[in-house]
C-alpha cells in the first residue's frame, strides 16, 4: 500500500440499492468503509430520470427521511447527498422544473420544486452528465458555460467525472470557476478502472488540477460494497504525477469537512448537524 493510498480517508460518491443498478444497502457500506479504515463516507444516489419514468414525490422518499441517519455508525462520519444529473446546456439541474404540492400521503403542502423536496436534506451534491444526448454538436463554449453553471448551484460541491462524461470543455476555465466557488473537482476510481476510453481527458483534468492548484475529490463511485474505499488506480497515478497532497480534499475527515464549510454549502434540515 502507498503513502497517497494511506491518505485517502474519504470515499464521498457512493451508490446504495436505491439507485436501481446498485447493490448493496447503506449500512453495508459503511461497514465496509469501516473494514478499510475511512473516516467518512459520502453516500450519493442517483438524482435522474434514470430510476423512475414517474417523477412523482413518493420516489424521493428515501432522500427526504436522510434525517433519521446517525452521523456517526460503526466509526465513521456519514454524509448524505445526491448525484444529480446536468440536464441541459444550461447547466441546470435535474429536478427543477417539477413540482410537488402534495405529501408521501397524498396530503396538500406548500408547493415545491422536486430539486427542493430533495436537496434541502442533503448536505452535499455531486452534479455529472449522464444521458449526454443534449450536448451532441455543443461548441467548447457551451459545454464550460454548462459545466461553469452547474459549479455555482448553491448544493453542488462536487464535478464528478466530467472526464468520463463525453462532453470536452475548456479544462482551465472550469477550473477557475471551481476555486471561486471552493468547489471540488472528482478524480474518479470507476473511470480508471472500468472505463479505459476516458484515461487521455481524465489524466488531463488532473494535470491541470496540479497546475492551477485546484483542489480535488477522489473518489470510487462504488455501486456495490465491496467496492467503497477500494482505491487502486488514482494513488498510482497521483503519485507518478507527483499531485501536491494538500489539493486532495478526501485526504482525510477533516479536510472534507473543512472544504465543505469553505464552500458554504447550505446545511441538511432538519438533520442531525454535521458541525459541532
Amino acid at each position: 500500500m502507498t503513502e497517497m493510498q494511506l491518505a485517502f480517508k474519504c470515499d464521498t460518491h457512493t451508490h446504495t440499492l436505491y439507485s436501481r443498478h446498485a447493490y448493496s444497502t447503506i449500512e453495508e457500506n459503511v461497514r465496509q468503509a469501516a473494514e478499510r479504515g475511512l473516516e467518512l463516507l459520502g453516500s450519493t444516489d442517483h438524482f435522474s430520470d434514470m430510476l423512475f419514468t414517474e417523477r412523482d414525490v413518493r420516489n424521493c422518499q428515501y432522500f427526504n427521511n436522510y434525517r433519521v441517519w446517525p452521523r456517526t455508525w460503526h466509526g465513521v462520519r456519514l454524509l448524505h447527498g445526491a448525484e444529480a444529473d446536468i440536464v441541459n446546456l444550461h447547466g441546470d439541474i435535474y429536478g427543477a422544473d417539477t413540482i410537488f404540492t402534495s405529501s408521501v400521503d397524498g396530503m396538500p403542502v406548500k408547493p415545491a420544486t422536486m430539486q427542493d423536496y430533495v436537496f434541502r436534506r442533503c448536505d452535499y451534491v455531486v452534479a455529472s452528465v449522464h444521458a449526454r444526448w443534449f450536448a451532441q454538436g455543443a461548441t467548447i463554449g457551451q459545454a464550460t458555460d454548462m459545466y461553469c453553471a452547474a459549479l455555482e448551484h448553491p448544493k453542488v460541491f462536487i464535478l464528478g467525472h466530467s472526464g468520463r462524461s463525453g462532453v470536452p470543455y475548456d479544462i482551465d476555465a472550469v477550473l477557475e470557476t471551481a476555486r471561486a466557488h471552493h468547489k471540488l473537482i472528482e478524480v474518479n476510481e470507476y473511470s480508471f478502472a472500468h472505463v479505459r476510453k476516458s484515461h487521455e481527458a481524465c489524466l488531463r483534468i488532473i494535470e491541470r488540477c496540479a497546475e492551477t492548484g485546484t483542489p480535488i475529490a477522489v473518489n470510487t463511485d462504488a455501486h456495490i460494497s465491496a467496492e467503497v474505499g477500494d482505491f487502486r488506480y488514482v494513488p498510482r497515478l497521483l503519485e507518478e504525477m507527483h499531485f501536491p497532497p494538500e489539493l486532495v480534499a478526501t485526504r482525510s475527515a477533516d479536510a472534507f469537512l473543512g472544504a465543505l464549510r469553505e464552500a458554504a454549502i447550505p446545511a441538511a434540515e432538519e438533520c442531525p448537524p454535521l458541525f459541532e
